[in-house]
C-alpha cells in the first residue's frame, strides 16, 4: 500500500517508519500523504493505544526533499509525486479548531497520543512536524535544526507559534535566528524533547512507554486530555477551568471512573475499554 513509509501494528503501538534511508527520509508530498493515511488507520483500530512516528535508516527526517526545493527556486511545484490511489484521509476530531487540522497540525486533533521517536537527524519542516507529535523521545545520536534562516526561507508550518509555548521565546528565537544545530542533549535541556535515549534502546523505550498507557491509562480520558491542552493553549484561564469542571463532571459519569477507582481499590491493572 505504501511506497515512502514502512507501517505496522503491534498491540498497543501502531509504528510509522519514514522509509527513504538513502536520502535521510527527506520530506516529500507522497510521504506526506501516505503519512496522513497511515495515522487515520491507526485512530481508527480499537488494537492502537498510542502511534509512534519515526525513521528508518540514520535519520528521522532531513526536512523537505532538496530537489523539491530546487523546483520551487525554478518556479515548478513541489512534489515528489505519488499517493494517489490512497483513499482520503481525514484522522482527527473533526470538531477542532480549523488550525490544529492544517497540512501537519492534524496530527494534533487526532484522538490518540503520537509519540515522535527521533532517532537521528530531525531538520527543517521536520522539526514542525516533531512538534506536532505529543511527546518527543530523542535517541543520544539525534541533531535538530530550523534550518529556514539558512535557506531564506521563514519560520514555516507553525513553528513560530509552536516553538516558544515548548521551549520559551527566548530559545525559540535563537533556533530560529541562528539555525544552528543542537544536539539531543541541549534538546532536552530547552525543553525541545521529553527525554534522551541511548540510540540502541530508543525503540525499545517508547514501546515499553506505550504499554504502560494501554496498561494504566484511560484511552478515553488520554483523548479529552491531550484536546484540553491544545485548546487550552489559547483559551484564557477562566475558560479553561470552566471547561475543566464540566468535562470531570462528564468524567464522573462514565465506566472508566468507576473501573479506575475499583481496579484502584483491589490492587489490580484497570481494564479501560479502548476507544
Amino acid at each position: 500500500m505504501y511506497e515512502q513509509i514502512l507501517y505496522d501494528v503491534e498491540e498497543p503501538l501502531a509504528t510509522i517508519r519514514l522509509n527513504r534511508p538513502d536520502q535521510l527520509n527527506a520530506w516529500t508530498n507522497q510521504m506526506g500523504t501516505e503519512v496522513k493515511h497511515a495515522v487515520a488507520e491507526a485512530e481508527a483500530d480499537s488494537r492502537v493505544v498510542a502511534i509512534l512516528l519515526t525513521g528508518e535508516g540514520r535519520g528521522f527526517c532531513a526536512g523537505a526533499d532538496m530537489r523539491g526545493l530546487q523546483s520551487l527556486t525554478e518556479g515548478g511545484a513541489f512534489t515528489g509525486g505519488g499517493g494517489e490511489a490512497l483513499a482520503d484521509a481525514s484522522p482527527g476530531q473533526a470538531d477542532m479548531e480549523e488550525g490544529f487540522r492544517g497540512a501537519y497540525s492534524y496530527l494534533m486533533s487526532v484522538r490518540k497520543p503520537i509519540i515522535a521517536a527521533i532517532n537521528g537527524p530531525c531538520a527543517g519542516m521536520a522539526l514542525p512536524i516533531a512538534l506536532c507529535c505529543d511527546i518527543r523521545f530523542a535517541s543520544d545520536r539525534a541533531v535538530f535544526t530550523t534550518a529556514f534562516v539558512r535557506r531564506g526561507l521563514i519560520a514555516e508550518w507553525g513553528v513560530a507559534w509552536m516553538l516558544p509555548r515548548i521551549v520559551g521565546t527566548a530559545h525559540a528565537m535563537d533556533l530560529i535566528l541562528s539555525g544552528r544545530k543542537i544536539d539531543a542533549r541541549e534538546a532536552a535541556e530547552v525543553g525541545l524533547v521529553n527525554r534522551v535515549v541511548p540510540h540502541d534502546e530508543l525503540m525499545q523505550f517508547t514501546r515499553e512507554y506505550a504499554r504502560d498507557l494501554a496498561s494504566s491509562c484511560s484511552p478515553t480520558s488520554m483523548q479529552i486530555m491531550k484536546r484540553q491542552v491544545y485548546e487550552g493553549l489559547h483559551e484564557s484561564f477562566g475558560e479553561s477551568n470552566a471547561k475543566a469542571i464540566r468535562l470531570m463532571g462528564d468524567s464522573m459519569t462514565r465506566g472508566d471512573f468507576k473501573e479506575g477507582v475499583a481496579s484502584f481499590m483491589e490492587r489490580r491493572p484497570p481494564k479501560f475499554p479502548r476507544v
